[in-house]
């Protein structure tokens, strides 16, 4: 493996930490405040819909690591199920802190704005979350056409979950919250790069 991509990894796993350490912030109140956000607030609107979100690319990175016996795809992928299945949790966590429900009877991403979300594919949740059909493509590939297609899910799904992201750094109030978030960003900025050249040394490149 190269520096290069040693280091992208190596910050994967540093966001885990800064997140797991963010959690103490939100306990005691967040920078030293009470204010607890409202169940329509951006900040819980981003916490549920984020949650989905990366439920998701964790299922979708185990899949692939059963799917192909190359070391450096494997890598990424428990990488990136590792850190959003922590982030994952600490966004739950806070919503169990803020007494604020898990799932809300408004459309995904309204905490968004009208019209500020891209839309979501044909039977897809949210956007850059794969199908039930391409989840179940996924599971069906092996070596090299699992690697690329996974590659490819995965861009798309790091591109939706910045928008989302940065989408809180805008609106979200709570000051952990969008910590977490500009993490989010530069984390999955840096493997959408990551990615790109691992479609490059394949042959193939993201689907859009």
């Amino acid at each position: 493996m190269t520096a290069k991509r040693a280091g992208w990894i190596a910050g994967a796993a540093a966001a885990v930490l800064l997140a797991a350490g963010g959690i103490t912030y939100a306990v005691a109140g967040d920078d030293g405040g009470s204010r607890i956000p409202a169940a329509d607030s951006a900040d819980a609107g981003f916490a549920r819909d984020m949650s989905v979100h990366h439920q998701q690319a964790v299922e979708m990175s185990y899949i692939v690591r059963d799917r192909t016996d190359d070391e450096e795809v494997r890598r990424l992928a428990y990488d990136i199920a590792q850190t959003q299945a922590n982030q994952r949790g600490m966004m739950i966590g806070w919503l169990d802190l803020w007494a604020l429900p898990k799932v809300s009877s408004d459309p995904p991403m309204t905490w968004m704005g009208m019209g500020d979300a891209p839309s979501a594919g044909e039977g897809s949740l949210m956007p850059g979350m794969a199908t039930d059909a391409e989840m179940k493509k996924l599971g069906t590939l092996d070596g090299k056409q699992a690697e690329v297609y996974y590659l490819q899910l995965m861009t798309e799904h790091h591109r939706g979950g910045v928008h989302m992201a940065k989408g809180c750094v805008e609106r979200c109030t709570v000051g952990v919250e969008k910590r977490l978030a500009r993490g989010m960003v530069e984390s999955q900025e840096s493997e959408i790069r990551l990615m790109a050249d691992l479609l490059a040394e394949r042959g193939a490149k993201p689907r859009s």
